[in-house]
């Protein structure tokens, strides 16, 4: 295999997923056979394909019986930049969950929504009536930019939150694969109506700067390998780090002038959170400011910066494959040296910003044009129906009734909005009926958390996540009320593997999955999301969890400054004096 266009691999052997993309003829094979033959389940070179189109293969762990094949089913993930869903979208999003699925919608932490429980013979079909409505899957995973975030609040008099929202969908356009698979395997090659692409966006996908662009080829941002790894951006505003900016591959800032225009973007990259236990050239790791660019340039640098991806991440190794490892490895300035020689100038200096916070729009707020956006607390992103609790029906109701659309935010929480005043008290009385719990009266820890799904879906998982949280969450503030802090609260992350898709080592307190009922402890982050946590136990059985931390929680009572998160605490202590701490007490 020669691939011209991507240095690195010529010098090192490629990986079985770089093999497999380089015999598809461009994403088509062997999904589009695969998905015609009457079986239960893909073959793993297509699993690794159907990626790109927005679904992963999985089967419940629970139901597995020795001797009896798996109980096979798809996840499918959709793709909505910035979380816009509109009301006809998500009204099928909800039937279809119904008709093929497990009768759950979630909301991921990049902003989408992921439909569980789908069987392989209804997948084209489910995918087909996704992108009649508005919709799409197209490279919600794979090796390619995933679904583009930006702040949820749907500001109507703050010019530089629709900016933002503009950015990130013509950014998710510029990286949209362009070869036909997806439509041809899912919608019998017809190309369903969609919005009109930015002119600024087409122009810049098929300008090329000092090699740029893949010179002949279908993908010109891309190439026919794709990207090594998968790739994350977002578009924030200054001071809003709902996004967990340092977490992304790429992140522009949108800045704006006196007059509220749009002046050009400040750029960061190389954050990423994915890594694999006991191995520690895998690591977490905070995006770098690279600089400043002009509204006019934005394209071109971003495809600049995907481009040294492109041509010089790891494509030997997958584990060492995210752009974050380019840069570890390389250091900061010979990454932007080469990213300017993409670029074609030099990238000018950052432009001064103010401090990051975490906003996460709860509750009732003006637009800002006479209507009202309402945030709703979504513990784990899980929008289900429950004994008494009937969120699902809730929101299926007053978006039916009201043709309101939804904002999905990075922290799994849904946003309603274009909300007529008149409505407001109609739309409460509904989710009171159904038991859905006012923001002001949730407790804090469960507001400020997040959970992935592990079992019994996700095949990386060895250990519970989202089915234990509740409990977690509600031993923890016993804990807490035991000690004496029962109004305290902090960021809690929760995941079943090491892969960080809750963003657990930005939490204050995160439990990371380490076999089964055990987990990788880490402590520390900043409530703002702009420090990292730092491991405190390797591994800790959640049934000790009380035993652990009560004397962790004393000594944060009896040390902290006045006001002083928990995180803040950890890390100003340090996590060797709580060590020390607790084995003198």
């Amino acid at each position: 295999m020669v691939i011209s266009s991507q240095p690195n691999l010529q010098l090192r052997k490629p990986s079985k997923v770089e093999g497999i993309k380089d015999r598809s003829n461009l994403l088509r094979e062997p999904v589009a056979s695969e998905v015609l033959l009457d079986t239960t389940h893909f073959t793993e070179d297509a699993i690794q394909l159907l990626k790109f189109h927005g679904s992963y293969q999985q089967d419940n762990r629970d139901n597995r019986v020795k001797g009896q094949e798996k109980d096979y089913s798809m996840m499918l993930r959709t793709r909505t930049p910035g979380g816009f869903v509109p009301p006809q979208l998500y009204l099928t999003l909800d039937r279809l969950s119904d008709q093929y699925g497990n009768h759950t919608l979630r909301i991921t932490t990049r902003q989408a929504f992921q439909l569980h429980g789908i069987l392989k013979k209804n997948l084209k079909q489910t995918i087909a009536e996704i992108v009649h409505n508005l919709g799409s899957t197209l490279t919600a995973c794979g090796d390619v930019n995933r679904n583009v975030m930006s702040p949820a609040a749907p500001y109507r008099n703050r010019p530089e939150y629709d900016l933002a929202r503009t950015y990130a969908n013509n950014v998710a356009d510029l990286l949209t694969p362009q070869s036909g698979a997806y439509y041809e395997i899912w919608l019998d090659g017809e190309k369903a109506v969609s919005g009109e692409e930015d002119p600024e966006v087409v122009a810049a996908r098929k300008r090329t700067i000092n090699g740029s662009n893949v010179e002949g080829s279908i993908e010109p941002i891309y190439g026919s390998h794709y990207l090594p790894r998968k790739f994350k951006i977002c578009v924030t505003v200054p001071g809003d780090n709902s996004v967990d900016l340092f977490s992304q591959d790429l992140t522009l800032v949108v800045l704006t002038n006196a007059q509220g225009e749009l002046e050009g973007f400040n750029v960061l990259a190389g954050g990423g959170l994915g890594r694999t236990h006991n191995k520690e050239e895998t690591f977490p790791r905070l995006a770098d400011p690279i600089g400043y660019v002009d509204k006019a340039d934005v394209y071109d640098m971003v495809k600049a910066i995907v481009a040294t991806q492109r041509d010089y991440g790891d494509r030997s190794d997958r584990r060492h494959a995210r752009m974050k490892y380019l840069i570890a490895d390389w250091g900061l300035e010979r990454f932007c040296a080469k990213v300017e020689e993409y670029f074609g100038q030099a990238i000018a200096p950052s432009k001064p910003l103010p401090e990051w916070k975490y906003l996460d729009f709860l509750g009732w707020h003006p637009q800002g044009d006479g209507k009202l956006f309402l945030g709703l607390s979504i513990q784990n992103g899980r929008i289900k129906d429950e004994g008494g609790f009937k969120l699902k029906s809730a929101l299926k109701r007053i978006v039916e009734r009201f043709n309101l659309p939804i904002m999905l935010t990075p922290s799994q929480d849904a946003i309603l909005f274009d909300i007529d005043p008149a409505d407001k008290s109609k739309i409460q009385g509904i989710l009171d009926r159904a038991k859905v719990a006012r923001p002001k009266k949730l407790d804090s820890l469960v507001r400020y958390s997040m959970a992935c799904p592990a079992l019994p879906t996700c095949g990386l998982a060895t250990a519970e996540s989202e089915r234990v949280m509740p409990s977690i969450l509600s031993r923890v503030r016993s804990l807490l009320d035991q000690v004496g802090l029962p109004d305290e609260h902090f960021f809690l992350r929760m995941t079943g593997c090491p892969n960080g898709c809750a963003r657990p080592y930005l939490a204050e307190l995160a439990f990371v999955g380490n076999g089964p009922n055990t987990y990788q402890v880490w402590m520390g982050a900043a409530p703002n999301q702009t420090r990292l946590a730092k491991v405190y136990l390797e591994k800790l059985n959640i049934d000790d969890l009380e035993t652990t931390f009560e004397p962790v929680f004393t000594y944060f009572k009896q040390d902290r400054k006045p006001g002083e998160s928990f995180g803040d605490f950890c890390d100003r202590v340090g996590l060797d004096a709580i060590h020390q701490y607790v084995a003198a007490h």
